[in-house]
């Protein structure tokens, strides 16, 4: 009877039937089938119904399940048929791919479970029905609809299934009425029928979009947006000044009423004549409301937000979450129980055997120094070109980033940022743990995850003060493997002038900072920073005219921190004399030519004698950033602040760009820099079109598929504090989805519209293949998230 079943179930094609297609279906699932269903009858359910406006109503449908991969034992059994790349095929299925170098183990195949929509009779108005209470049948005048997938199952290799969320848009030739039951026929569609009672009071509707960390009473800023767009039906219009309500949870009662504004039109073009959203955006401003409890936005007849919290520590627990996302990233160390629930064995550390050369190459002198772009040699090429048998035993710590294991002198902006948090906050993060190792010693735990990106460059520094760019094996990991499996060759650049300029800035802050925990340590920092910023100096006249101009800005910037440091006059005029900040006009940066942003920070707030005159320029400047800041996110329809001129992707859309906000807010104390910076975050907490929080582990919806090597070899879940790049302008020809279309097109067959139609806002396609999007750096990504949910939980007033 099984084996029947299950043959029927797998032969079960469109074959003319408007009915659901089933694939990939395992015996325990058929079993479940058998025992609750007539496999002929056998229908996908709807998710969600919900209305977009008084007459359109969207059903949710999320098909597919994703049962992860994962590395086991391999044995062989007779008949096994090894084929390329290592993919092992036993009775006709792909069983896994062997992992290269270790022995014996496999990555057992993704397996996708569950039935397929039929977007073909779906699409077609025949067979709807939408019936009321007194049996009044109304017909659909129009459907529309939006499939997009919601993760990726590899089940043998290049193969893939698409667990799918399809949401379908019903336009009916009259306003539904409030408190009237319908029930929707599909008629042989393949999707059950449903029933639902039209009350957009009581029913979250996806267009209504808030944050899903919530905010603070004390907050200028609170928000909420309404938009649709229904895929190939275009946008929804909605009128302005329509009323919306903040609903007490608790009660139900309504506790603030407002009006809808236009944020932006649907016919706003940018500089690059695009708009991301492809329909009319509105905002809902409820700041002057500061009644802590939870609450839905509703808006008039077409439902209500997800519920979110107004509450003293939302931002703080943001903060803990995403700051223990570089905990997750850390190398040299296992995660594991008490601190993580999310387990992976030590990695690159010599104890187990992983041996480190020394390479010549610094990074700068790479295309991963971000110096040369594509001119450059390649850092695995020249990393390989320059080994030496040289052995680095100290070469082991440090975060990594997403598709690689590198540690390369850039995360250091991590530690700058969370070293900068404790110095304006000591007292709000000096109490703040993070359940760290070093949890219980004499330092704040944001202070020792600092330390953990800083201190294996401090290990890695050579007797003669300089500092290698970081680590980085022979090639990208080889599919299959682990971190803590790593069989490439693994190398240090060579001590570099850019990565010794980089150092020195950062040892120099930890140091500044250290004086107020542990004196020892700030000298052990001061001094490291000093012998790099020394050799530094020395080796500068070997320096190109080109190389110069990006070594600027570190120099100028360990000036900086080590005059604030020392009080040694030498940095001071050091720091003087490469400033820009002797212009009373000087930008804090000029894309690819410098950026002085920190160190007009660092010189605007340190207590040394100073020049005034270049002080003042330094703060101005500061605050016309932040000026032109805000502009930008006031043009922008959710409020994310993103160069207008550059195009969207690589995470400038879903990674907070607050830094020259909150330094302007912190240098005058004006709320309204801290305002726009809590705007600034509110689309990659979930305030966005797709409802989805881009950081994992909080929120009611996240991404699925980061490209994380050792989440896929596990099997596990994604630990959470990882935010990924998130949506890609796919539509702009000057952008860079072009150069993933391999990627795309792998997908681009099960969705609705095509990828490449889809408005940027909305275009996040959750493949670990299509790296622009699932992808992640701890500086780009991870790094700045924390820091900004952090620098507004630590301004919360009642703190």
């Amino acid at each position: 009877m099984l084996e029947t079943l299950l043959s029927f179930l797998l032969g079960w094609t469109n074959g003319g039937q408007c009915s659901a297609n089933i694939s990939s279906v395992n015996q325990t699932t058929v079993a479940s089938i058998a025992s609750t269903a007539d496999a002929a009858n056998l229908t996908i359910p709807v998710t969600h119904v919900y209305t977009v406006s008084k007459n359109i109503v969207a059903l949710r449908i999320e098909t597919g399940e994703l049962i992860r991969g994962k590395q086991v034992a391999y044995e062989a059994e007779p008949g096994d048929n090894v084929k390329r790349h290592g993919w092992v095929w036993r009775q006709g299925k792909a069983l896994g791919q062997l992992v290269p170098d270790v022995p014996n183990t496999i990555w057992l195949a993704d397996q996708y479970v569950g039935p397929k929509l039929n977007t073909d009779c779906v699409d077609s108005l025949k067979g709807y029905k939408v019936i009321t209470s007194d049996r009044t049948k109304l017909t659909p005048k129009n459907i529309y609809r939006k499939s997009n997938i919601r993760a990726m199952a590899e089940t043998a290799s290049w193969k893939f299934e698409w667990p799918m969320v399809h949401t379908l848009y019903l336009e009916l030739p009259e306003d539904l009425v409030v408190g009237e039951t319908y029930k929707i026929n599909f008629g042989k569609k393949g999707i059950q029928n449903t029933t639902f009672i039209y009350k957009p009071e009581q029913t979250r509707s996806e267009a209504v979009q808030i944050s899903h960390l919530g905010f603070d009473p004390d907050d200028p800023a609170k928000v909420a947006f309404l938009s649709t767009w229904m895929g190939n039906g275009g946008g929804v219009n909605y009128e302005e000044n329509k009323p919306f309500w903040l609903i007490d949870v608790a009660t139900g009662d309504k506790v603030y009423e407002g009006q809808t504004k236009l944020s932006q039109s649907k016919d706003y073009r940018d500089s690059q004549g695009r708009n991301h959203n492809e329909t009319d955006v509105f905002i809902m401003d409820f700041s002057d409301f500061s009644v802590a409890g939870q609450y839905q936005i509703y808006v008039d007849g077409v439902g209500t937000s997800y519920e979110f919290e107004i509450g003293e520590n939302t931002w703080r627990d943001g903060f803990f979450v995403s700051a223990r996302g570089m905990y997750h990233q850390r190398s040299g160390i296992a995660l594991e129980a008490p601190y993580t629930n999310y387990q992976r064995p030590r990695s690159f550390h010599p104890e187990d055997g992983m041996v480190v050369h020394q390479s010549t190459v610094p990074l700068m002198e790479t295309r991963m120094g971000f110096l040369y772009g594509n001119q450059a040699p390649s850092a695995f090429e020249s990393l390989v070109n320059t080994k030496t048998d040289q052995e680095v035993s100290n070469a082991w710590g440090g975060w990594m980033d997403a598709g690689d294991w590198d540690r390369r002198i850039p995360h250091l902006h991590v530690s700058r940022s969370f070293l900068e948090l404790l110095e304006l906050h000591p007292d709000y993060f000096g109490d703040l743990k993070l359940n760290l190792p070093e949890s219980n010693n004499n330092l704040p735990d944001i202070l020792d995850e600092a330390l953990w990106g800083l201190d294996v460059f401090r290990r890695l520094q050579t007797e003669a003060g300089g500092i290698p760019g970081g680590i980085e094996s022979a090639e990208h990991p080889k599919k299959g493997q682990g971190s803590w499996q790593e069989s490439l060759d693994v190398m240090v650049y060579g001590p570099g002038i850019w990565s010794s300029y980089f150092y020195a800035n950062v040892a120099a802050r930890a140091a500044y900072v250290l004086e107020n925990y542990d004196k020892a340590l700030a000298k052990t920092y001061r001094d490291s920073a000093i012998r790099a910023m020394d050799w530094a100096e020395a080796e500068l006249a070997n320096a190109t005219e080109e190389q110069h101009e990006i070594i600027g800005s570190n120099r100028n910037l360990a000036a900086a921190e080590l005059y604030r440091l020392t009080g040694d006059d030498k940095w001071h005029q050091l720091f003087l004399n490469t400033t820009v900040f002797q212009n009373a006009d000087a930008v804090i940066s000029s894309h690819g030519h410098y950026d002085q942003s920190h160190s007009a920070f660092v010189y605007g707030r340190t207590q040394r004698p100073v020049n005034e005159a270049v002080r003042k320029n330094a703060i101005d400047a500061i605050l016309r950033a932040a000026k032109k800041d805000m502009d930008s996110i006031e043009s922008t329809g959710f409020k994310w602040n993103a160069d207008p001129k550059s195009a969207i992707g690589w995470g400038s859309m879903t990674t907070p760009k607050t830094r020259a906000l909150f330094h302007a807010h912190s240098l005058t104390g004006d709320e309204a820099y801290l305002r726009f910076g809590i705007l600034a975050t509110q689309f990659a907490a979930g305030a966005n079109p797709s409802n989805m929080m881009y950081t994992i582990g909080l929120g009611h919806r996240n991404p699925k598929m980061p490209l994380m090597a050792d989440v896929r070899v596990t099997g596990q879940e994604p630990p959470p504090g990882i935010t990924v790049y998130g949506p890609m302008d796919v539509q702009n020809p000057n952008g860079h989805a072009g150069n993933w279309e391999e990627a795309i097109k792998k997908f681009a067959p099960e969705m609705n519209p095509s990828p490449w139609e889809w408005p940027t806002s909305e275009a996040y396609f959750d493949s670990y293949y299509y790296v622009p999007v699932t992808e992640f750096t701890v500086h780009q990504s991870i790094g700045p998230t924390a820091y900004s949910w952090g620098y507004i939980a630590a301004n919360d007033q009642n703190e």
